[in-house]
């Protein structure tokens, strides 16, 4: 029998270590690495290529979302299952528009994380109820231009990156850490389709999303 190859990355040792205790009793399935950011992950998926990711959202050293982005593009057949304590949709639309195959809270029960592992694999994604109902709602609403879909909090990181200010500037004008601008700026470059900041800035400036204005 050919065990699925798992990757698990979370900053918290705690939930880490908790993951790899359990899935490794799992006869069906073959830790092949961990990570604590964005940036490992990257670097432990070109190396290890798994079959499947249980990616953290929020983590130091790149995004889960910036980090499941880039390993769809060399990895395409890789499985990342988002697994989080976040079901908002600051973080549910990007994490899926990234690529995410599943979405998962925290509080899944270890049988559930295995079942949507084993579901991965054959093309079968599993999506938490309250995520899901948050994605059918959105299909019911109007179509809307990208930046609209944005939280005011996004728009207002969105007209920093409009006047070019770097992350640690933004991070001084709007009185938030680094770490959550690095976020929202991952989030907004998902909403709105593009690939980089500068794209993002040149988009603010053709649709008038600019300080002063909304």
């Amino acid at each position: 029998m050919q065990r699925i190859r798992v990757a698990v990355v979370d900053d918290h040792d705690m939930v880490r270590k908790g993951l790899l205790a359990y899935l490794i009793t799992e006869p069906k399935i073959e830790i092949v690495g961990e990570g604590s950011s964005g940036q490992a992950a990257i670097e432990m998926a070109k190396k290890e290529k798994p079959d499947v990711i249980l990616m953290d959202l929020l983590m130091d050293n790149g995004t889960g979302i910036e980090a499941t982005r880039e390993i769809i593009k060399f990895l395409p057949e890789c499985k990342i299952i988002i697994i989080t304590s976040y079901f908002d949709d600051e973080q549910v639309f990007p994490a899926i528009e990234a690529g995410a195959y599943s979405y998962l809270l925290k509080t899944a029960r270890a049988e559930d994380i295995i079942t949507a592992i084993e579901k991965a694999v054959k093309n079968e994604p599993v999506i938490e109820p309250k995520v899901a109902s948050k994605m059918m709602n959105r299909f019911r609403t109007p179509s809307k231009l990208p930046h609209e879909e944005l939280t005011e909090r996004e728009l207002e990181v969105l007209m920093c990156l409009g006047d070019g200010l770097t992350n640690q500037e933004i991070s001084d004008e709007l009185f938030i850490g680094v770490k959550t601008v690095k976020t929202h700026v991952s989030n907004i470059l998902s909403k709105l389709h593009v690939a980089d900041r500068t794209q993002a800035a040149i988009y603010a400036n053709r649709h008038g999303v600019l300080r002063g204005k909304k």
